[in-house]
């Protein structure tokens, strides 16, 4: 019988606790991008609460079945049971050189593309935003993705300062995979990519080119501390999908693969030297629960994303813009020494997959490429997105239906 696999997309439902612990931490970060003296006195109190929880957190993801576990990206704060921007919003306490914008990321003015010109227009400029601003508008239309942080820029060269942030996820991790009883192998923490990272308004560096290169400067220094630390780091790069509902107009398939090639190429020099098997990269389409319908076909990318130097690949396959999408793997070819994880329940929905239908899509993939190749997954991270019952719920029918597939293999 082959063993199907099981992971997530990275983030998990904080407990209340850490919730009102990580408002005191959005407070700092506020504080020291603003130029002020942060005060130490109750860092203490905080790790030992980060520790334990982390601790808690994988020994239950242990008795739910998930066999490659994270730390739920507890490190990365998130301040309220609503917040989507927890796997963005964590670099700009460990990156220098940035100072808080004086606009938010939502108030920047439209940015039009041209062909064979593209640029990224604003946030509330986006393409499905445009086609249905009454849903977007509407605070009971279930499109909120939470309070957003006050937005960095790029004032100075960027270094990292996340030295002693990342070390601390690191050990926190490996604790509780140890007194889970996991093998520390099966363990990663998510990263943030230099193509999504890059998003923060830029008046320094010449060019958004120069600044993507940058960052995956900045960020092969986080890369290198997770694997050499003999773990897997989770590349987390929604921009190679999601970008392209921020291009205004829609651009060609051709022109937005040139463009993204820059951010894969730079990613790629980032992991240079970095093992591919303790490498996982996830790309999404935003998360957002709005209608998705400017969503870029996952085949037109899906030959660049598998040029990356990684071997896990998790991408969205449950929601229901993309779950069709299975199909690409029938004339794709799987490169050798590459396993996907498809996310094969949904962040998008509060209906909790049945375990039955987790075993037809996991099927499904297992046929085309192999049980050995698919790790279950999530389409993405279920904190701050989904009450935590419901993640709960999600996850064990995940392991559930991997037992049913299993034992179809």
């Amino acid at each position: 019988m082959a063993t199907i696999r099981t992971s997530h997309a990275g983030s998990l439902p904080r407990t209340p606790e850490l919730i009102e612990a990580n408002k005191v931490k959005h407070a700092q970060t506020a504080a020291r991008l603003g130029g002020e003296t942060v005060s130490d006195a109750e860092a203490q109190e905080f790790d030992e609460l980060l520790a334990a929880s982390v601790t808690d957190l994988v020994k239950r993801q242990k008795d739910l079945g998930i066999t490659l576990p994270n730390d739920g990206e507890y490190g990365h704060a998130m301040a309220s049971d609503l917040d989507y921007g927890a796997w963005w919003h964590y670099s700009f306490a460990r990156t220098g050189g940035l100072e808080l914008h004086d606009r938010n990321i939502f108030e920047e003015p439209a940015n039009r593309s041209t062909p064979g010109n593209i640029v990224l227009t604003s946030f509330s400029d986006r393409r499905d935003r445009n086609l249905f601003p009454s849903v977007y508008a509407d605070a009971n239309a279930g499109t909120d993705t939470g309070a957003q942080p006050q937005f960095p820029k790029a004032t100075g060269p960027i270094s990292y300062i996340g030295q002693k942030a990342v070390a601390q996820d690191i050990a926190n991790l490996k604790a509780g995979l140890a007194a889970a009883g996991y093998d520390e192998r099966d363990g990663y923490i998510n990263a943030l990519s230099p193509g999504s990272a890059s998003r923060v308004a830029n008046e320094y560096y010449k060019t958004d080119e120069e600044f993507i290169w940058a960052w995956a400067d900045v960020l092969r220094e986080e890369y290198l501390a997770i694997t050499e630390a003999g773990l897997t780091v989770q590349i987390d790069d929604p921009s190679l999908a999601e970008n392209f509902d921020q291009i205004n107009p829609e651009p060609s398939f051709d022109d937005y693969r040139a463009f993204i090639q820059v951010r894969i190429d730079a990613l790629n020099h980032a992991l240079r030297g970095i093992d591919p098997a303790q490498v996982r990269i996830h790309t999404c389409w935003g998360s957002w629960h709005g209608p998705h319908v400017t969503d870029l076909p996952f085949a037109e990318i899906v030959d660049q994303v598998l040029s990356i130097n990684a071997a896990g690949i998790t991408f969205e396959a449950a929601n229901v813009r993309h779950e069709h999408e299975w199909k690409i793997w029938e004339e794709t070819k799987l490169p050798e020494g590459k396993y996907i994880i498809p996310g094969i329940v949904s962040h998008a929905t509060n209906v909790v997959e049945h375990p039955e239908l987790v075993a037809e899509r996991i099927g499904r993939f297992a046929k085309l490429v192999g049980p050995e190749n698919v790790v279950a997954s999530t389409d993405c991270g279920l904190g701050g997105r989904i009450h935590p019952e419901i993640a709960v719920a999600k996850l064990q029918s995940l392991t559930e239906g991997a037992q049913i597939a299993s034992q179809r293999f």
